[in-house]
């Protein structure tokens, strides 16, 4: 796509990267057919290739207007239109560039900034776990548009760490909502760790990953969390303390695997974040390995004849996060890990690639269009009759909750507890 940017924009880091984006653009229209709000509003503007002609108008010199930012801010950025386009676009960093300057020029309405200001220091807060545990205990009587938000108080198992010491050893940064909201994610996950001989440390000083800023178009705070997480994160990986970053939350795990990327131009930082971020995993690229270990504990020997033992497993639905497939780019991974530890589990027969609207703060800023995608994806997953519905994202897990009494969960939480009862 020929690009002109107005005098403003080159020479800025931003004009540059977008004009190099912009370029790559052949308005084939493959991203379209596979946009979850084009297909619900039908507007060529709420599609990635009407939203990419906006950015590049703004960036050549057009005065942006509300309709613009509300374009824009309608976008999931679920990054499916990058694992559809055939030119390699990068769309997501595209459209948080167009964002930025957007906001720079538009002026949002008093109650859009306090909300969007509330939800960046108060999901990062330390003050969103005592908030949160009041609210779980406040839950009957609190509004049921904050209901949702709220989940069950988890159970006595949650505050269950493992107390074995391994030789081998991963960190596990617990980052900012997953720990208040759904704690037995994390203790599950070192549960599991610990089960094939590898220990989870964790960290205190880090927080947030930065995406929730970084999202709401707060480009330095976003990468004042990135650079305090590096600081928090480098003494075990430059003593050689850790062989890993697990990070069971695959919004945040997205986010990490991009520091590199994020402070490529930080001299401080450049060499000590793309290190974080190439240690970085997700829980389903170790089930290759952890698979062999779990197997003998799920399915221990018994004499010929005797019955099985153990609870019977339940029938699992799994939706794949986009964080998880879009921007990881990591596919099939959980299904054929969890197959191969005898759980029946399967995705959606259609839309299994499309977003299911939580999308980070988006079910809070969008809520009526977050919902519609909510019943869709549940729409879909409901032809598999799931006894349980399982995802890799504490954002999905937790939407997906608020429209089905199914119970949603982690699927690491599922593999924890199929080790517990086959013990």
């Amino acid at each position: 796509m020929q690009t002109n940017l107005a005098p403003a924009h080159q020479g800025t880091a931003d004009g540059q990267a977008a004009e190099a984006i912009l370029r790559k653009c052949v308005h084939c229209g493959f991203c379209t057919a596979t946009c979850p709000t084009y297909q619900l509003l039908g507007d060529e503007l709420d599609g990635p290739r009407g939203r990419i002609y906006l950015i590049k108008q703004v960036l050549e010199g057009q005065t942006p207007t509300r309709k613009t930012q509300q374009h824009l801010d309608r976008c999931l950025t679920c990054r499916n239109c990058e694992t559809t386009c055939p030119s390699g676009v990068k769309y997501g960093e595209l459209v948080e560039i167009g964002r930025r300057v957007v906001d720079a020029q538009v002026e949002r309405p008093a109650g859009e900034r306090a909300a969007r200001w509330a939800l960046k220091e108060g999901l990062t807060s330390p003050l969103f776990g005592p908030a949160m545990k009041l609210g779980q205990l406040l839950r009957p009587l609190v509004p049921a548009a904050l209901k949702d938000k709220v989940p069950a108080a988890a159970g006595p198992r949650a505050r269950q760490w493992p107390q074995r010491t391994h030789a081998r050893k991963v960190l596990m940064p617990l980052g900012c909502v997953q720990p208040a909201m759904a704690p037995n994610i994390d203790s599950a996950t070192a549960r599991v760790l610990d089960a094939c001989g590898i220990q989870a440390l964790v960290s205190n000083e880090g927080g947030c990953c930065g995406a929730i800023r970084a999202h709401l178009g707060d480009q330095a705070g976003g990468l004042a969390d990135v650079r305090r997480n590096v600081d928090a994160w480098w003494p075990l990986i430059e003593r050689g303390e850790v062989e890993a970053l697990v990070v069971n939350a695959s919004g945040c795990g997205a986010m990490v695997k991009d520091y590199g990327h994020l402070l490529a131009d930080d001299p401080a930082y450049a060499e000590r974040a793309a290190r974080v971020a190439a240690l970085t995993r997700d829980p389903s690229e170790l089930l290759p390995e952890l698979v062999p270990a779990l197997q003998p504990l799920l399915n221990p020997a018994r004499p010929a004849g005797s019955p099985a033992r153990g609870p019977a497993r339940p029938r699992l639905a799994y939706h794949p996060p986009c964080t998880l497939q879009h921007a990881q780019k990591l596919r099939g991974g959980v299904e054929a890990g969890l197959r191969a530890l005898g759980f029946e589990v399967e995705v959606a027969r259609t839309e299994s690639h499309l977003c299911c609207g939580s999308a980070g703060t988006y079910s809070v800023l969008q809520p009526e269009l977050s919902k519609q995608l909510r019943d869709r994806k549940l729409d879909a997953l409901a032809p598999i009759a799931p006894q349980a519905i399982v995802s890799a994202n504490i954002g999905c897990i937790q939407h997906l909750q608020s429209g089905t009494a199914t119970p949603v969960r982690h699927w690491i939480e599922l593999v924890d507890e199929a080790i517990a009862g086959a013990r």
